[in-house]
């Protein structure tokens, strides 16, 4: 046996005979609960679930058959072995044992050897069928745990793939034809340019996804919102007493991202003493933890991002010359939002579609003069700032989205101004018209109707201003 406590259940309504139960099976191994007839045994075995039930069968009232048969066929009580203990063991008696879900029967008067052997081997074999249980159950659940991983993966890899970076924009298409083409070689360190919102981040993991990633996941790191002073620990981790506070060791974001790929996000923000670490990192392909002598390879795929204009700041002296030159083996430039004004009709459909399935609304589009918008604003923020923008708009609109449900800072028609336009164009202002046909339908009729109806709408149905617009009298406008 080992040190494990096990519960037993006594049962007998004779006060001598569970006085010497005890005291036979009295020690550390075990602990004894005691009952003097069926009803309080049935209510202690819900109570404490013991391991093991010992069970006279003659007993007033409830007798020991009928108090097997209820223990048998109550849940939570089941799977509990009962010894029944009969001082009549003929034949007849062992049967009625049985058939109540008796597990084993000892006569009466009790052997103490026989009864000692008798329980110790129930009880062995209950922990070895309970570890038994308890390893299937582990296996299942790592099973279970490990398809549940796979569809995970598999989820954001089709989530974040160069499939899904939208795009017509020929300088977009030939940054995703780089990313494209680096995703097979693991050791060449990245560097993604673009402004802030671009979406270096995606890219990233567009990359992560398309070299394999297997093995270790990805890490993003914003170099900007850590501290200086925690920012070397963050990066590479520290073992217990480097410093106030390292009560433990720490894996760092270079361990964690071990076979996988790590995003070194905002590197212009990176202090200049942590640059020169981090250069000799990228060099050497090892790092050492915070306060460890022991030297660990680096064994994942670096990538950096930065909205900052790098050689600006090595010529003011905020970036080190020799890590750009180390960083900048593969540069990847994204385009802002402004510069590729014609994916915003992509995106819009793109993150509408989203929207539809997160809020459960049909979303039918946007209004034309919306669009007009759109296209309009420089997009500071860039596709980060045009998502916010729409999901703020999909959530306030109830059908198609106007220009009232956006929220753009510089709109050339401010919310408070949209319900008293004047007949005259306002100067200044500049409509975009945006549209796209099917090969099959387009025509000069289709194409006119779509005019017509993209300034009828920028101008709130005013027929008068959209004739003035177009340089057309009302009458042929009508016509």
């Amino acid at each position: 046996m080992t040190n494990e406590t096990f519960k037993i259940l006594i049962v007998d309504d004779d006060p001598l005979n569970l006085k010497l139960l005890s005291r036979l099976l009295s020690c550390d191994q075990y602990t004894l609960y005691t009952a003097a007839n069926g009803k309080d045994a049935l209510e202690l075995a819900q109570r404490r679930s013991p391991d093991l039930v010992l069970l006279d069968v003659v007993m007033p009232e409830l007798d020991g058959i009928e108090t097997c048969k209820i223990l048998k066929e109550s849940e939570g009580t089941s799977q509990i072995p009962v010894i029944m203990l009969t001082g009549r063991p003929d034949k007849e008696m062992k049967l009625r044992c049985l058939r109540a879900g008796a597990n084993d029967f000892l006569s009466k008067p009790i052997d103490a050897v026989e009864l000692q052997l008798r329980v110790s081997n129930f009880l062995e074999f209950k922990r070895y069928a309970d570890t038994r249980r308890a390893n299937e159950r582990l296996q299942q659940s790592k099973e279970i745990l490990e398809e549940k991983t796979r569809e995970l993966e598999a989820a954001l890899k089709d989530r974040f793939n160069f499939q899904d970076i939208i795009t017509t924009c020929p300088v977009m298409k030939s940054a995703l034809e780089l990313a494209v083409r680096v995703s097979a070689s693991p050791q060449t360190t990245v560097v993604i340019y673009g402004e802030s919102g671009c979406g270096k981040e995606v890219l990233s993991r567009a990359i992560h996804f398309a070299g394999g990633g297997k093995v270790g996941g990805f890490v993003a790191v914003n170099c900007a919102a850590i501290p200086e002073a925690l920012l070397e620990s963050e990066l590479f981790g520290h073992v217990r007493g480097a410093f106030t506070g390292a009560d433990r060791d720490r894996e760092g974001k270079f361990s964690q991202a071990r076979g996988g790929t790590l995003l070194l996000d905002e590197i212009g923000d990176m202090p200049l003493g942590l640059q020169a670490k981090l250069l000799r990192v990228l060099e050497g392909r090892t790092f050492e933890k915070v306060g460890a002598n022991e030297t660990i390879p680096v064994n994942c795929r670096v990538i950096i991002a930065t909205n900052r204009d790098l050689p600006e700041m090595i010529a003011s002296g905020r970036f080190r010359e020799d890590l750009f030159h180390r960083i900048n083996v593969y540069p990847i430039t994204i385009p802002p939002l402004r510069q590729r004004r014609d994916d915003i009709p992509l995106l819009v459909e793109h993150f509408l579609e989203t929207f539809r399935q997160h809020q459960g609304k049909q979303l039918p589009g946007v209004s034309p003069r919306a669009l007009d918008e759109l296209f309009a604003y420089p997009w500071p923020g860039n596709i980060r700032e045009l998502r916010n923008c729409l999901e703020r708009a999909a959530i306030v609109c109830d059908g198609l989205i106007q220009p009232a449900h956006l929220i753009i800072c510089n709109s050339t028609v401010t919310n408070r101004d949209r319900g008293a336009e004047a007949e005259v164009l306002p100067t200044g202002v500049a409509i975009t018209y945006h549209f796209a046909f099917n090969p099959n339908l387009v025509s000069m009729e289709a194409i006119t109707r779509r005019v017509l109806d993209i300034t009828l709408d920028w101008c709130q149905g005013n027929k008068s201003q959209a004739a003035s617009l177009l340089s057309v009298s009302r009458n042929k406008f009508y016509r």
